[in-house]
């Protein structure tokens, strides 16, 4: 009876299990947090427990995917695919504000530069030093080859595979040209261009990739690869079809029930938008990452972290403008004002200094409690300015606040970069070999010594 409960079969069960929830109240009601009938709402409470229970399950469906799928693609190109399905919420909620602004409604370019902006800072600011502390800390309970132990105060690193150098480098080459967008007055058609273009460069360079000898995987992994080909590879699209459309769809009443319940507790409608709705869409990805480094798979967790951040700073940003220009039915772009001026260059700045942090392949307790307390610091500021002035009045020491953040982050990142120059030009040189290969050309990866 104990086996039988051990099946890996028995995890997948209870991972669909629950989904069950959410698909029965909200798809069966048209996923309204108060349908009609009437007598028949379902409370934001609900909404958020139902709808979080699914984004959970949905989660462990995707991770499980995606591991099976690395004996038959480049373990780069599977996590992806994941990074793609788990931020796919955060693309729909943007390109809905996208939508509103293009049809004339006024301030919904605002919010989707805001919900944006929101989410990759959540990505960096909590996600990325948040894996980082737990990887360090799960490593002093059981063994993990990527965290090493160093003499001195909060010194101990998570040390990176140097094969992760093609993802640091193309968002490094995104992060930059991101400095420049607020310089046209909008994000227009040829954003999307040179963003999406250097999304659709990288995806060509890994699909092109090797399948690795991925280490030994266990539980419900394992017992998919041992399938034949056709079933396995059947059973990881269904996974991924599955997972991702579920995850796109329950996002938003679990995100919608959070903003109500944030309403009802006189949370600002500011902070809802930029924050917590975006929150709510980057936990798909944070469940997975931290599903990944809980099995000691810390190099896979940190790609998936890096590979959402790059397609989040490209696809993202570079969608705007296309849903935007379909909606207002002409090529167009969706116009910054002063304070989203603010947003994208903190925003920019901020994944400058933590491309510094990992550069040199590591990232140490130090580096990620700075990470997460300038991030912080920086959120609670705003938010308390909001709450003493009023969101009006809170605009321009807001703005000066980002600006001065926006130095902040910038000064210290172009100070890694300088320290870690070694290891910058370990970074271009992988990434050169890599695309050479890419292109049919010849050339071994450079290794670490």
């Amino acid at each position: 009876m104990l086996d039988r409960l051990r099946h890996p079969l028995v995890a997948v069960a209870a991972a669909m299990a629950l989904t069950v929830p959410f698909l029965g109240l909200f798809v069966a009601r048209g996923f309204h947090l108060n349908p009609e009938p009437p007598g028949a709402n379902i409370t934001p409470t609900v909404a958020v427990l139902a709808g979080g229970a699914a984004i959970l399950g949905a989660a462990f469906l995707l991770a499980w995917a995606a591991e099976t799928a690395e004996k038959d693609v480049p373990t780069a190109f599977a996590i992806a695919v994941l990074a793609v399905l788990a931020v796919a919420p955060e693309y729909a909620v943007d390109a809905l504000y996208a939508w509103q602004a293009g049809s004339g409604q006024s301030g919904s370019a605002s919010l989707a530069i805001a919900n944006m902006t929101g989410a990759n800072r959540i990505l960096i600011g909590l996600g990325w030093s948040g894996i980082a502390l737990f990887t360090i800390y799960r490593a002093k309970r059981a063994d993990d080859e990527a965290v090493e132990h160093r003499s001195g105060f909060l010194t101990d690193v998570v040390t990176l595979d140097h094969d992760l150098a093609l993802e640091i480098v193309f968002l490094l080459a995104a992060t930059a040209f991101a400095f420049l967008i607020p310089l046209g007055g909008t994000i227009g058609i040829a954003d999307t261009i040179v963003l999406v273009g250097l999304y659709v460069v990288y995806i060509g360079i890994i699909v092109r990739g090797d399948v690795e000898e991925h280490e030994e995987n266990v539980g419900v992994p394992a017992y998919f690869q041992s399938y034949s080909k056709t079933p396995r590879i059947a059973v990881v699209l269904l996974l991924f079809a599955f997972s991702g459309a579920l995850i796109y769809i329950a996002v938003h009443p679990f995100a919608t029930g959070l903003e109500e319940l944030g309403t009802s507790l006189g949370v600002p409608e500011f902070f809802m938008i930029q924050w917590l709705a975006p929150l709510a869409s980057e936990s798909p990805e944070l469940i997975v990452v931290a599903y990944l480094v809980n099995k000691a798979r810390s190099t896979a967790g940190f790609n998936a972290l890096i590979s959402s951040k790059l397609n989040q700073w490209t696809l993202l940003i570079g969608t705007l403008a296309v849903v935007y220009s379909i909606a207002a039915g002409h090529i167009g772009g969706l116009p910054i004002d002063e304070k989203q001026v603010a947003e994208i260059w903190i925003t920019a700045a901020q994944s400058l200094f933590a491309l510094g942090i990992l550069s040199n392949f590591e990232i140490s307790v130090r580096e990620a409690v700075v990470l997460f307390v300038l991030f912080i610091s920086q959120v609670v500021i705003e938010v308390g300015l909001i709450l003493a002035l009023g969101e009006s009045a809170a605009t321009d020491p807001s703005i000066t606040v980002l600006y001065a953040y926006t130095v902040v982050y910038t000064v210290l990142g172009l100070a890694l970069f300088v320290r870690h120059r070694e290891s910058l030009r370990e970074l271009l040189g992988r990434t050169v070999t890599n695309a050479r290969e890419a292109a049919g050309g010849s050339g071994q990866p450079e290794r670490a010594d």
